[in-house]
């Protein structure tokens, strides 16, 4: 199938595009378009405007700050995937992104399209959630700043006004010698995750657990936190059968998405082994860590 007719701009700055995104209607942006052109071409979107920002050079960039990541939002997904400081300061985004799509789509897909699409399987979303990330917002009324936390307002809703850009990403980064994992469960490489787990995890002294994160994909309309699990790690030596007694608690805690695929209660048993799994190679990994340090 063809979308239908609608109109085409090309801003050069961000200027222009705010000024676009102000004073046009029914107007979308247009990013890597991984998503959007396929929802056209199905005519699961329609706008009469599409703003083409690929030619904006101030929005791209991967940059770090101190403990912090600075990432620009059309910084395309195959740029983050190659990085050597991505893969050196945020190993959990760097083997995330081994999990979204193909090369072929993460070579024009952009950090900052998946975010403004905020597919319910999307891995970028969870992986930024668990990492506690900031998204700066541009717009002609003024800029925000938004917690990943504050992100998702609902099925693919981001807390993004329609006269608002998404231009940057920070990401607070964790301490030398953390671990991380993840995983997800789909049915072809390269799909829709039905369920996934990011997970972050750093070890004291004594080997229990001084810091953790967990955000789940794929089973909510949204990234989901699992602060109960999160609990009952801290301070406990991260042993089998807490991280299983953890991860079950993480199952229970979600809502659960049901559609063709499959049920809530599915999704729900699916989280619960990907949360296992990803707690595992964390610890596999931090204590690695420690034992290379000790």
């Amino acid at each position: 199938m063809k979308p239908p007719a609608f109109s085409y701009h090309r801003p050069h700055t961000v200027a222009e595009t705010l000024e676009l995104l102000a004073t046009l209607e029914d107007a979308k942006l247009l990013a890597g378009g991984q998503s959007l052109m396929p929802m056209m071409n199905f005519r699961y979107v329609m706008p009469a405007n599409v703003i083409d920002i690929n030619r904006i050079a101030d929005l791209a960039g991967i940059e770090e700050r101190g403990d912090a990541l600075a990432i620009g939002a059309m910084t395309r997904q195959r740029d983050l995937e190659l990085s050597p400081v991505v893969q050196r300061c945020c190993p959990l985004l760097h083997e995330a992104l081994l999990n979204v799509g193909h090369v072929q789509t993460r070579n024009r897909g952009t950090i900052g399209g998946s975010l403004a699409h905020l597919d319910p399987a999307a891995e970028l979303p969870a992986v930024l959630h668990a990492h506690d990330a900031t998204l700066h917002l541009r717009g002609r009324r003024g800029d925000r700043a938004v917690a990943m936390a504050e992100w998702s307002q609902g099925f693919m809703t981001p807390n993004l006004a329609p006269d608002e850009l998404l231009a940057a990403i920070t990401i607070p980064l964790w301490p030398t010698g953390h671990g991380y994992g993840f995983a997800e469960f789909t049915r072809r490489h390269g799909d829709f995750a039905m369920a996934g787990t990011a997970a972050l995890l750093a070890l004291d002294a004594q080997g229990k657990v001084e810091r953790v994160a967990l955000a789940v994909t794929g089973v909510d309309t949204g990234p989901v936190r699992l602060s109960d699990a999160e609990a009952m790690l801290l301070g406990k030596a991260p042993e089998d059968a807490l991280i299983a007694a953890a991860a079950e608690t993480a199952a229970i805690s979600v809502p659960g998405l049901d559609d063709v695929h499959g049920s809530k209660e599915y999704r729900r048993k699916l989280a619960a082994v990907m949360t296992k799994r990803a707690l595992l190679a964390a610890r596999a990994r931090a204590r690695s860590e420690e034992a290379a340090h000790g």
